[in-house]
């Protein structure tokens, strides 16, 4: 039938069966052997069961029953008779060789030589018979050695020899007083191979040769369909699978050079309207999965090429379609029973592969008129059939999601309306090149954005199970979007659509007339959650609306409101989904900007501070933290953490791009700065001490752990900006001024801040984790100190010039005097760290006079050095005798008088 070299695909295919076939008859053995097992416990027990109990009368009557002798009347008078409360005891069984026989035990299970005598010969003899008839035909028709109508009639020949040795083999088991092995079932393999075999046969004799006309083929093909149907429910499992994959498997194994589709179509809808049958009568689950998967795989053939046919490919996937919905769905038409409410998956991935298949054929074909009116046809057929059996609601997921892959590459697709240049179609194509193709492509839009809508709606109240709504809200919101969003990319190419805004206000519309209308009803079945979802579809359609009317920047600033808004709907209308909802908006923006952090491209601006980084990150973060007042109101649940998490991102980023903007003059791509690196610890620093303040009055574990982060964060861009990278002792930076320079933005206000996040965390957090900020603070307070006088003797650029010794005097008088201002601190606000800190310096300015000083100075330097430090030195020493540590005299007592 088709040109390609079928034959690994054909043995494939048949070891594929085997084992599928074997599975099944193991199981039926399996379940055999059990049965016999407990008919023999049954009976044996049956048999050892005791005879039923004498009357009173007779065992009376009996020696064992007779009464003891009488006691003594004195006896008897003083002791009543006692109460007899035991049962009189059965008499004895009587021994007796069937009584005592033990019940047989279980059959032994089957050793490795008994399997493969016993069975695995038998199932490999009846796979190379179904294989030889089949290489036997190919090869007469490549050697040519027989005529056509020849090969026909041993086809047909060699099929009855099977089919009459199968049926005669069963029947002399039948009348056997030899019970068969049910694993190795010889009739069930020999009439498997007949019916694969007799299938070959027609087939060939109707596409190959032309001996049959259409009507009389589609006649014999049925005649054969039926009979295996028949045999497969007398010889079990094993025939069905072989003779389901060999009929699937006839087209590759017998092909002709000229693919006839409508052929190959019409024999597949045969062979998969007997399958689907024999799997309805048996309830055979791995027959319609084996058959479902089959017809997909024939899908494909042509698909690839450009003469693609559509016809038959269509009517292929619309015959399966509604064979699975007659034959296969459960509670629809003829399909098996099911209990109500419950989603049965079979059904459903039935009617989900069939739409998979018109997707294919929409994609391979162009979006051509016939294979989108496919499509539709069955995605209305898929909500009809949902509505009716709730078994196949899992099918609407699988409608939505191709109707929006269809809709989305047809978006994306190289548009010829593109072609249309502003001054002028290009000759040769008109300005309405696609009009045709985007007026069905809207129609369909309508039709499924409705389908799909209303009948989600109205499936609410209908079932007694909560999953059943819901997956109808949630496709009745989800389609309608989605393909607003497909149209809005191929016909306003993303740009700002003021009609399409109208349709997202209308959509946004309908979802929440539907939430108020739902809200109003009585208690039902996950109708909670779909009144969320429709809740959800109102924000959503709201913010496509204002991505849809603004400009590209403002999609960011429209998802964040929304996020407000759905925080304050969440407050009035108390539906747990929405909180979550207000977390996802917050979720995309956070993903939109991870995707550009400069929120429009290189259109940011030059203004410092008022530029787009002010809009695109400063409304986000306000709308964040008024949507976590709004949430906090009702819990702290995980929602409301996200949301925080996002106002404290969305902060810090606004922080941190504002000042690199201002740093680089607009230039986001451009090389750090020391007076970038002053600015971003400066504004972590503030942030943190916010956030300390701020959690002492929320309790709430995101700013404990956001005024930790930004410590952090604080910290590494001193360290390793401040410190290493951008220090201007180390690299050639122009500090600026004197006194109001880049040095006073990068150590001095540093120092202060770490200074005042060490008081704000010294009472709520660890000592060691507030006295390592205050050491910090004091580094960088040094640092300054020590590189104001570096700028006071080497001008601007700090690593030009050597250093002199009135320099290095400097340095040490400075470290003095500022040991002192930090002593006399430390004393007047009675503070211990201060005082601990002015001594850290003192000792370092002993260390350096000792070590650099004695050997770096020479004349008045030094001494005046060493005679400066002995002056402060005993200076400190008096402050701490006389007023820290003062010892005061105790005075003696009084006298003391006798009275």
């Amino acid at each position: 039938m088709l040109d390609a070299p079928f034959d690994v695909f054909a043995v494939m295919i048949a070891i594929v069966a085997f084992l599928i076939a074997l599975k099944a008859s193991n199981q039926a053995t399996e379940l055999r052997r059990r049965l016999g097992s407990l008919e023999a416990a049954l009976q044996a027990q049956r048999q050892v069961q005791p005879p039923p109990l004498l009357p009173l009368q007779e065992q009376a009557s009996t020696p064992a029953a007779e009464p003891p002798p009488l006691a003594p009347e004195s006896e008897a008078e003083a002791a009543p008779p006692p109460l007899v409360t035991e049962e009189v005891s059965p008499p004895p069984l009587e021994a007796s060789t069937e009584a005592e026989a033990p019940p047989p035990p279980p059959a032994p299970a089957p050793g490795f030589e008994e399997r493969l005598g016993t069975r695995w010969v038998v199932w490999i003899g009846g796979l190379a018979l179904a294989l030889g008839g089949f290489f036997m035909v190919r090869y007469s028709i490549e050697a040519g050695l027989l005529g056509p109508g020849v090969r026909v009639f041993l086809g047909g020949l060699f099929a009855v020899a099977l089919l009459g040795a199968g049926e005669w083999t069963r029947r002399k088991e039948s009348i056997s007083t030899i019970e068969a092995l049910p694993i190795a079932n010889i009739p069930a393999i020999l009439t498997a191979a007949g019916t694969a075999v007799a299938f070959a046969t027609v087939y060939a004799a109707y596409a190959l040769y032309g001996f049959l006309v259409p009507a009389t083929a589609f006649v014999l093909l049925g005649i054969v369909a039926m009979g295996t149907l028949a045999a497969a429910l007398l010889h079990g499992p094993a025939l069905a699978g072989l003779g389901v994959v060999g009929a699937f498997a006839t087209p590759v194994l017998v092909s002709s050079g000229k693919p006839d589709y409508w052929a190959l179509y019409v024999y597949l809808a045969i062979v998969t309207a007997a399958s689907f049958g024999l799997a309805r009568i048996r309830l055979w689950r791995w027959l319609a999965v084996t058959t479902i998967v089959f017809a997909v795989l024939w899908i494909f053939p042509g698909l690839d090429t450009g003469d693609l046919h559509v016809a038959p490919h269509a009517f292929h996937v619309i015959a399966g379609f509604v064979l699975a919905a007659l034959l296969v769905v459960c509670g629809f038409m003829f399909g098996p029973t099911i209990e109500d409410g419950q989603i049965e998956p079979v059904s459903s991935s039935a009617l989900g592969a069939y739409l998979f298949g018109a997707m294919l054929i929409v994609l391979s074909s162009g979006h051509a008129d016939l294979a989108l009116i496919a499509f539709t046809l069955l995605v209305a057929a898929t909500l009809f059939v949902a509505w009716r059996a709730e078994a196949a609601v899992g099918a609407l997921g699988a409608a939505a999601a191709t109707v929006f892959i269809v809709f989305a590459e047809w978006a994306v697709r190289a548009n010829p309306d593109m072609l249309v240049l502003p001054g002028g179609a290009m000759p040769g194509i008109t300005p309405a090149a696609t009009d045709s193709a985007v007026t069905l492509h809207l129609v369909m839009a309508a039709i499924f954005a409705a389908g799909f809508g209303i009948t989600g709606f109205f499936a609410q109240g209908r079932s007694n199970s909560a999953i059943i709504p819901v997956v109808w809200s949630a496709a009745g919101v989800a389609t309608p979007i989605a393909i607003l969003v497909a149209l809005y990319a191929r016909i306003a190419h993303l740009d700002r659509s003021i009609p399409f805004a109208i349709l997202a206000v209308l959509l946004a519309a309908a979802f929440g007339a539907a939430t108020e209308t739902l809200t109003r009803r009585e208690t039902r079945p996950g109708l909670a959650i779909s009144t969320a979802l429709f809740a959800t579809g109102t924000l959503g359609a709201l913010a496509l609306a204002l991505t849809f009317a603004l400009e590209k920047g403002w999609l960011t600033i429209a998802l964040a409101l929304m996020s407000l808004g759905t925080a304050w709907i969440a407050m009035q209308r108390p539906i747990p989904f929405l909180r979550w909802l207000a977390a996802i908006f917050a979720g995309i923006v956070t993903a939109r900007v991870g995707y550009d952090p400069r929120i429009v491209g290189d259109a940011v601006g030059t203004t410092p501070i008022f530029n787009w980084l002010l809009w695109g990150y400063g409304l986000p973060a306000a709308s964040f933290w008024a949507a976590s007042i709004y949430l906090r109101r009702r819990g702290d649940d995980a929602p409301l953490r996200m949301v925080e998490t996002a106002a404290i991102l969305f902060t810090a980023l606004l922080a941190f791009m504002e000042v690199r903007h201002l740093a680089t003059g607009g230039d986001m791509i451009a090389a750090p700065s020391l007076l970038e690196a002053g600015l971003q610890v400066c504004v972590a620093l503030a942030m943190a001490i916010g956030l300390e303040r701020l959690r002492l009055r929320s309790h709430s574990i995101v700013h404990n752990v956001g005024a930790v982060v930004l410590t952090a964060i604080a910290g590494l861009i001193s360290v390793f900006g401040l410190l290493i990278l951008e220090n201007p002792l180390l690299w050639h930076i122009d500090v600026g001024g004197a006194v109001f320079n880049l040095l006073l933005l990068g150590y001095a206000l540093p120092a202060v801040l770490m200074l005042l996040l060490a008081y704000a965390v010294a009472a709520e957090r660890g000592k060691v984790y507030a006295n390592t900020i205050a050491g910090a603070a004091l580094v960088f307070a040094l640092a300054y100190v020590t590189l104001e006088i570096r700028r006071f003797y080497h001008g601007s650029f700090l690593v030009n010039g050597e250093t002199t010794g009135a320099e290095q005097y400097t340095y040490s008088i400075g470290w003095l005097a500022f040991g002192v201002v930090l002593l006399g601190i430390g004393i007047t606000v009675n503070s211990e760290r201060a005082r601990l800190a002015s001594a850290a310096v003192i000792a370092l300015t002993i260390l350096k006079a000792f070590v650099i000083d004695m050997s770096t100075l020479t004349g008045v330097y030094r001494a005046l050095s060493f005679m400066c430090l002995g002056i402060v030195l005993v200076a400190i020493g008096w402050l701490y005798q006389r007023i820290l540590f003062r010892r005061q005299v105790t005075p003696p007592p009084p006298p003391q008088t006798q009275a």
